[in-house]
């Protein structure tokens, strides 16, 4: 491909608004599709028994670290390839390629170990409920061995993204997504010529659907994407890159391993009140997946532009894409909020909820999601800092948000012996954290922004 067209990425000359817009909006369909199924999932899982959802509700600490080095090394990979395209520097913008697919070949290969030998201990020192220990096993080890599929995925879908291509992006996340609704009630239920397999099958259905999307993604980039040149001299890893990957991506998988530490802390007190309490929780990350996840399609879409132009040295397009991105989130969160204090039972009778469950998720719900307007502020500006190469700070208001402040916060109410009260942590830990990512962005905005040339 000629300098001259590789010279017109529409992430440097298309207009901010419109840009962030063509960007975003594949990735938030994408996103949402993705929510669907996590909905889906657990909708069907629900109607085998309150066992089978918690035993899957229980799983998301170990399934969150596996996202979370998934997307981490596609953090760092997208910032770093951004960034190179922006600079013109299209041999390290391959090389990054390269390293990211081989980096995420190798932790799918430890995973494939953890998950051979992790998952049964993990759900017997959380629950001595047999009927959430052998479904639970069973689910995390297939999720767990099988993951190669969504390292791969993630790795193919982040080199679409990092070089404009946010629609291919959402076809593998889509034709993914639909797999995996299409398949859970057929294996979970045996429907047709299949078995019965219960929570296996909803295993089995989410890794069907993330080994699709990655050869789906894999053929897409050696098809489609020009910008990049996957020659076989490109997938030897090289020290040099696999540093700059790792220094955006390792806060970001600090971040992911941090949430897991905090769900599993969370649920061993909500545990001393009831299993029913755990099932509402795990309930709650469903539902806010539908909220968060186009916030999380809108970041998506803004990273490459804010990095390609920090590589480009354009101060006003990183600084309008900021704001920009800012005002959607916080616009989607202010629905979001709606919604839940709305029509929070309604959200909970998807889960096949009992009496119990309503009474305490109804105004669990509603206090949680009290805090969604800060959280979208602190979603955009977290990515931000990630784009820039600052993902410490990220990190830093991760690790204050959830373990400094919501755990020990959820502790001390619990002492009340009212459940109801323990829920009011979420509230007091996103206060923290949107005070930090305030005070982050003044600081990122002054000494990496503002000394920019403006172009």
């Amino acid at each position: 491909m000629s300098e001259q067209i590789r010279e017109e990425n529409k992430m440097g000359v298309m207009p901010v608004g419109k840009l962030l817009m063509s960007m975003s909006i594949p990735m938030m369909l994408s996103m949402l599709v993705q929510a669907l199924y996590n909905v889906v999932d657990s909708y069907f899982v629900a109607k085998i028994s309150q066992d089978a959802l918690n035993a899957v509700s229980l799983s998301f600490p170990i399934q969150n670290i596996i996202i979370g080095v998934a997307v981490g090394t596609g953090v760092g990979v997208n910032a770093l390839l951004s960034r190179s395209l922006g600079e013109k520097n299209f041999e390290t913008a391959n090389e990054t390629a390269g390293n990211g697919v081989i980096l995420s070949i190798i932790s799918g290969l430890v995973m494939l170990v953890i998950g051979l030998t992790l998952p049964g201990f993990f759900f017997r020192i959380q629950t001595d409920i047999p009927g959430i220990i052998d479904q639970g096993t069973v689910y995390l080890t297939i999720c767990c061995t099988c993951s190669m599929g969504i390292f791969l995925e993630i790795a193919f879908e982040r080199l679409l993204q990092s070089t404009g291509m946010t629609v291919l992006t959402m076809l593998t996340q889509g034709v993914g997504a639909l797999t995996n609704i299409i398949m859970d009630p057929i294996l979970i239920f045996g429907l047709g010529p299949f078995p019965e397999m219960g929570v296996a099958g909803a295993a089995v259905a989410t890794m069907t659907g993330q080994i699709i999307g990655a050869v789906l993604g894999l053929i897409l980039n050696l098809t489609k994407n020009k910008e990049l040149d996957f020659k076989p001299r490109y997938l030897r890893l090289k020290g040099k890159i696999v540093r700059q990957i790792y220094s955006v991506g390792v806060p970001s998988m600090v971040m992911n391993t941090v949430g897991s530490v905090m769900v599993f802390g969370l649920n061993q007190i909500l545990m001393s009140f009831t299993d029913t309490a755990t099932a509402v929780f795990g309930v709650y990350f469903k539902l806010q997946s539908f909220i968060f996840m186009p916030v999380f399609g809108l970041n998506n879409g803004m990273v490459p532009i804010i990095a390609y132009n920090y590589g480009a040295r354009n101060r006003k397009r990183i600084l309008d894409t900021m704001k920009l991105a800012i005002v959607g989130a916080i616009g989607i969160m202010l629905a979001g909020l709606a919604v839940a204090e709305l029509f929070p039972a309604q959200l909970l009778g998807i889960f096949n909820a009992s009496e119990e469950m309503l009474a305490i998720g109804v105004p669990a719900l509603r206090i949680i999601c009290s805090c969604f307007i800060f959280a979208g502020f602190g979603i955009v500006s977290g990515s931000v800092f990630q784009a820039l190469g600052h993902g410490v700070l990220s990190m830093m208001v991760s690790i204050v948000r959830q373990l400094l402040v919501l755990l020990p916060a959820a502790y001390l109410l619990s002492l009340s012996g009212r459940l109801e009260l323990v829920w009011f942590a979420f509230p007091i830990a996103e206060l923290f954290a949107v005070v930090m990512c305030t005070i982050f962005t003044r600081r990122i905005i002054r000494t990496v922004i503002d000394p920019l040339e403006a172009q």
